[in-house]
């Protein structure tokens, strides 16, 4: 059973909303999509390629110019995001595991660089974000990216957010300001600390660090009013969606709807506790959720704009789900999509054509497009 924050059920998916159709194959352990000009995308393995995707479907050859990376695990090159401003500058930014200078430690990083105009190099590489500390772990990276918009004006502010995991053994380290794990930062694009974030001069905490409490987000976008909202895996059951705030708490690992792996509280067992922000929804179990956009298209009718889209890599579906009102918080429904092939979902994106795009996770990834109907 499904336990869900806003007491909503889960219910089956209606087959006539969506047809898969599959763009790509042989993609291994793809993690990340982004929207190329020219019908073309843009796709990271996780193994530490970056590949684009002609329109044809067919596969490029690895881009070149990737710093080294540390892939095993979870680890590898995760998530690709285009500056808004691509279409004149062309500029690229992704996260990935980045080993240290000796030994087998490591962290999520965000480099930007420009992508060559034939596609086929990536050049002027700068690491702009580096978390600390390192540590050996093949665990919990975290690594979504989202460039965030001015409240004002709803244009791109030049900010942007980076998901970071708390490593898995270092979970009590999620609560301490003095570290990267277990938090959401935000920094300007060239790596600077933006001046207004929450922590900047106070003593005993890192100047990038936007939220915390967190244990291991690997989805994150904007809704279309701006805000910024994201997903977390809990342990075993918590799952969890949450709308982080400056300087906010969001519990991990002292509230949570989990349990241990194998049974068992953690810590005191407590699901709310005096100044932690509660999750907007959760699920027990877990789904293990991945990939997160809204849909703000009318393709496939109007009941499904404002929808919110989650990929599960546990249980392989996409999930549709519908709040109250657009991007009003609260979670009424919830539906599964392309649950017949069961399909680990690495990534949901909508495209360019208003279409939702998924990246199915496997040895021999897919790039499906969801088309109405079927």
């Amino acid at each position: 059973m499904f336990l869900i924050a806003a007491g909503a059920a889960l219910q089956p998916a209606l087959a006539q909303n969506v047809r898969p159709e599959t763009v790509a194959t042989g993609l291994e352990n793809p993690w990340s999509l982004a929207f190329l000009p020219g019908d073309r995308f843009l796709v990271t393995e996780r193994p530490g390629r970056l590949r684009v995707i002609g329109r044809d479907g067919k596969l490029g050859a690895p881009v070149a110019g990737l710093p080294r990376i540390t892939a095993g695990g979870q680890g590898g090159l995760l998530d690709v995001l285009l500056d808004s401003d691509f279409a004149r500058n062309r500029v690229v930014y992704f996260c990935f595991s980045e080993p240290a200078s000796t030994g087998n430690r490591n962290s999520t990083a965000l480099a930007r660089a420009t992508l060559s105009a034939d596609d086929t190099r990536l050049e002027n590489l700068k690491i702009i974000f580096s978390q600390k500390p390192k540590v050996a772990s093949t665990a919990h990276f975290g690594c979504r990216i989202v460039e965030s918009r001015a409240a004002s004006s709803g244009a791109a502010d030049g900010k942007l957010f980076l998901t970071l995991g708390e490593r898995f053994s270092l979970k009590e380290d999620a609560q301490k300001l003095d570290n990267h794990h277990g938090k959401i930062v935000r920094i300007n694009k060239d790596g600077s600390v933006p001046g207004d974030n929450p922590f900047v001069g106070k003593s005993g905490a890192l100047p990038e660090i936007w939220s915390y409490g967190h244990r291991n987000a690997q989805g994150a976008t904007l809704a279309p009013d701006g805000a910024f909202w994201m997903h977390e895996h809990g342990p075993q059951g918590g799952d969890e969606i949450n709308l982080p705030k400056p300087g906010a708490n969001y519990g991990w690992p002292v509230v949570t709807y989990g349990e241990n792996y194998g049974g068992g509280k953690i810590g005191e067992g407590l699901t709310e506790k005096a100044g932690i922000q509660p999750p907007l929804h959760y699920w027990v179990p877990s789904i293990a959720p991945s990939g997160m956009a809204f849909l703000t298209s009318e393709r496939y009718g109007k009941a499904w704009r404002g929808n919110l889209f989650v990929g599960s890599l546990k249980f392989g579906y996409l999930n549709r789900i519908e709040l109250a009102s657009p991007f009003a918080g609260k979670v009424v429904r919830e539906s599964k999509l392309l649950s017949e092939a069961g399909d680990r979902i690495r990534d949901v994106r909508q495209g360019p054509d208003g279409l939702l795009y998924v990246l199915t996770d496997s040895s021999n990834g897919k790039l499906i497009r969801l088309q109405p109907g079927g």
